[in-house]
């Protein structure tokens, strides 16, 4: 196996145990075991858990970010690009794996030592958001609205959260 491959087998195992199990409750050899990566070579792509904890958001910010960007960008009026949003978290809500925001999740763990991607992360969302009205004030408000209904359904999953939400920016959208 080369590097390019032993790096994403262990960006695999990293997200999988990482989001499932949390960040602190993972050690490195853990992670070698399940992505069949040596330790030695662990180590070498990886010199330290925060590089790999780094790693992992990075790759996951990428995928969750144009996932959801092209789900918005879809519709053709600028009022149903938002309200995408929300069609797109509630079939996220239900995906069998789903734990919340693997961001929020972070920095819950690590606090201010989470690796500045968590606020990152939060940064680019809100610039979606402000992309898809033009108005950074409903922006503010359209990213509680994903950030609290995210935080709902991490306990309590399914696409209800996300269907309540919508409900209140279609209210803040007006006609």
């Amino acid at each position: 196996m080369d590097d390019e491959e032993a790096r994403t087998r262990l960006l695999d195992a990293a997200e999988e145990l990482f989001y499932r199990h949390g960040i602190q409750a993972v050690g490195m050899d853990r992670i070698r075991t399940a992505s069949g990566v040596p330790l030695k070579r662990l180590y070498r792509l990886f010199p330290a858990k925060e590089s790999l904890v780094t790693a992992y958001l990075e790759r996951r910010d990428r995928r969750w970010l144009d996932s959801l960007r092209t789900a918005a960008l879809a519709p053709a009026q600028p009022r149903a690009r938002v309200l995408a949003v929300f069609d797109w978290l509630a079939d996220w809500f239900t995906e069998p794996d789903f734990r919340g925001c693997a961001f929020l999740n972070a920095y819950g763990e690590l606090g201010a030592a989470a690796p500045e991607v968590v606020r990152t992360h939060k940064v680019e969302l809100h610039a979606l958001l402000t992309d898809l009205t033009a108005d950074p004030a409903l922006a503010d408000r359209l990213l509680i609205l994903t950030e609290g209904a995210t935080a709902v359904a991490a306990l309590t999953p399914g696409p209800e959260p996300a269907r309540r939400a919508r409900e209140i920016a279609e209210l803040l959208l007006g006609e």
